[in-house]
């Protein structure tokens, strides 16, 4: 399945992120021995876990919700986190790497789903965040674009016009603020129901869990 997927991927030049959460040691090595290198968490503890016991070559992506007091755990080793909803947590995100002498890539994750339980930012959010003083004495964070997880609906047509809604959000950011930032290019969108839709509304970077590891 891993080379199924890695073959549609590649026509569009996509990034796959394997969400590994709740899955064992076992199942992860099988697909890094298959050439997978980059694996996501929901759980800060889970991540922090599976770092401390699997190869160190692995590219760990945070993409669930992520709590302050949490973020020194993971700081110094977390290659991007995908989930920053909050100017409050984008400047501990700052202030942990800058303890770890280091920059972390993070994402700015947008509600763009029609569902009350999912976090984000709105447009006028983020246009706040990064147009404060404050936000230009960040220099321990590297914001690479955004993420957005879609309803979960069977109405794909739904799903198409968020995924849009993200893509026109990444547009108006980078050409507002990061038109000179080469490393803003991510669109982190679309799931195992729904990446190939994703991947039509342009995104580049997409987040697989039950396709690799079967249904939890």
């Amino acid at each position: 399945m891993l080379k199924n997927i890695l073959a549609e991927l590649s026509e569009s030049k996509t990034t796959l992120v394997a969400v590994s959460k709740t899955k064992p040691n076992e199942k992860i090595l099988d697909l890094y021995n298959d050439g997978q290198r980059i694996f996501g968490e929901n759980r800060v503890q889970e991540l922090v876990t599976k770092y401390e016991t699997l190869p160190k070559d692995i590219a760990w992506h945070l993409i669930g919700h992520l709590q302050n007091n949490k973020v020194k755990y993971i700081a110094s080793f977390v290659e991007m986190i995908h989930s920053i909803d909050s100017k409050k947590l984008l400047n501990e995100v700052n202030k942990q790497a800058a303890k770890n002498d280091r920059s972390i890539k993070v994402l700015l994750q947008f509600k763009i789903a029609e569902e009350d339980t999912k976090y984000g930012l709105t447009l006028e959010d983020a246009k706040t965040i990064i147009s404060s003083d404050e936000f230009s004495n960040l220099k321990n964070i590297e914001i690479c674009g955004v993420m957005g997880m879609a309803s979960f609906t069977d109405n794909t047509d739904q799903v198409r016009k968020e995924f849009q809604n993200l893509k026109s959000i990444f547009e108006n950011l980078k050409e507002t603020y990061f038109s000179d930032q080469e490393s803003f290019k991510e669109i982190s969108m679309g799931m195992s129901g729904d990446y190939k839709l994703a991947i039509e509304e342009g995104s580049t970077m997409v987040r697989i869990g039950s396709l690799l590891f079967g249904s939890r």
